[in-house]
């Protein structure tokens, strides 16, 4: 009775368990486009870029805050355990002339409180930081767009890898079939005494190659899908199901078009405000050379004590107050401003360098895209007669087998031949798929 109670016990856990199990586990059924919105949206690298674009909008309003007045107070009580000597010439009480006494001037207790504002009325670095302060967060969330236009890429041929690898694995189950068929009737031919054993082995063999074929290629498919998960930013508990489909004739579409402009990629778009942020640096820098125009107020109150009764009243709190202007003029520095402008120069030399070898690089990356992407056509478009032939030829040989007429050598060169076009055609729409998206993102196109 007992045993039958822990044995209850230990289902009810176990069910409970995979209860869990499934209620944590999310299915996601993604289109490309579902999977390449789900790594923007929880991608680090994305969130990080967007981090970056609300840092900015804080530095933004640092820059801004430095047009404003600057207003504070201040407070402070001083006991003094020692008040202050001062030495005061002796001749004022009639000493001799040229010696000095010393005097106590204070009270014991001092306190004041007041406060200050300043505004600053012109400094050129900081009306420069204004100006720059639209093109800084646009550099920020051009970088952000860059970032997510890397992650599309890549999810875009991890994606479409994966669905052309299901397409191969539907492949090798229609071998499989074709060879699971040859042995049954290889089996037959041999019960009627029409073959020798070692045709069934032969047979065996091959399908026992074809079922561990599948199976590594299932197991590159796991790897694939777990490696998109990651880029995705999905947890590896959660199911992902692909939904997109791919045809030949949707690969080739748009591929050849010629045109493309340079600034359709977010790197250059990118590249263009980090030159104006550096024009902006260099004018910066150029007026820290003109004088700098502050205006200042200031009111306080203090009073001397010699016991400690500030808040009882009675005896007065004077009043000290001003407004004034500072006038800061640079006189010399040794320098250093002409050293920075000349270096704020040279940086952006190098950015307007970076940009024109960015220009080469789109033209080599799309010409090369182009070239791999029409070689994989060719390739895919004769590989795929060729499969077609390949099957024709597998059917015909099978049928003089089965007549007598042929041997099962002549199978097995049909069937090597049809993995060899399968496995091409494949291969060759991998390759395809890649230069596509190699040559869009080379465009400014994906």
């Amino acid at each position: 009775m007992e045993k039958n109670t822990l044995v209850k016990l230990s289902l009810i856990l176990l069910l409970t368990l995979l209860q869990s199990q499934v209620i944590a586990q999310q299915v996601n059924s993604f289109s490309v486009q579902q999977a390449v919105n789900y790594a923007t949206k929880n991608s680090a690298q994305v969130k990080n870029a967007l981090l970056d674009i609300e840092e900015q909008r804080q530095t933004n309003k640092e820059i801004t805050a430095g047009a404003f007045p600057q207003i504070n107070g201040n407070a402070n009580i001083n006991n003094y355990l020692s008040i202050p000597t001062s030495l005061l010439p002796a001749e004022i009480i009639g000493g001799p002339p040229g010696t000095y006494i010393p005097f106590k001037f204070g009270t014991k207790y001092n306190a004041s409180f007041g406060g200050e504002i300043q505004q600053l009325l012109f400094d050129g670095q900081v009306f420069i930081g204004l100006m720059a302060k639209k093109t800084a967060l646009q550099f920020a969330t051009k970088n952000e767009e860059v970032s997510q236009e890397l992650i599309k890429a890549n999810v875009y041929k991890i994606y479409y890898q994966l669905v052309v690898g299901k397409k191969q694995i539907e492949s090798l189950d229609a071998n499989i079939e074709r060879y699971q068929k040859l042995l049954h009737d290889t089996r037959e031919i041999y019960k009627n005494g029409f073959a020798e054993k070692l045709d069934i082995d032969k047979v065996e063999v091959q399908l026992n190659n074809l079922v561990t074929e599948k199976m590594k290629a299932e197991n590159q498919i796991a790897a694939g899908n777990a490696g998109l998960k990651f880029l995705l930013s999905m947890p590896q508990q959660d199911q992902l199901i692909l939904t997109d489909t791919l045809n030949d004739e949707e690969l080739k579409s748009d591929i050849l078009d010629a045109a493309y402009n340079y600034n359709d990629r977010k790197e250059l778009q990118a590249m263009n405000l980090f030159v104006k942020l550096d024009e902006f640096n260099i004018k910066r820098y150029q007026l820290s050379k003109l004088p700098t125009l502050t205006g200042m107020a200031n009111y306080t109150k203090n009073a001397q004590r010699t016991t400690f009764d500030f808040f009882k009243g009675g005896e007065s709190w004077f009043t000290t107050s001003y407004i004034g202007l500072k006038l800061t003029v640079p006189i010399f520095d040794g320098g250093a401003r002409n050293a920075r402008i000349s270096k704020a120069r040279l940086d952006l030399e190098k950015q307007k360098n970076s940009m024109d070898q960015f220009k080469l690089s789109v033209d080599n990356d799309v010409e090369e895209a182009r070239l791999r992407m029409k070689n994989a056509i060719i390739t895919m478009d004769s590989q795929k007669k060729n499969i077609l032939l390949a099957e024709q030829v597998y059917k015909t040989t099978k049928l003089k087998f089965e007549q007598g007429l042929g041997n099962n050598q002549e199978i097995y060169n049909a069937q090597t031949e049809l993995k060899v076009a399968q496995n091409n055609y494949y291969s060759s729409l991998y390759d395809a798929i890649n230069a596509k998206i190699d040559y869009l993102k080379a465009a400014g196109k994906l």
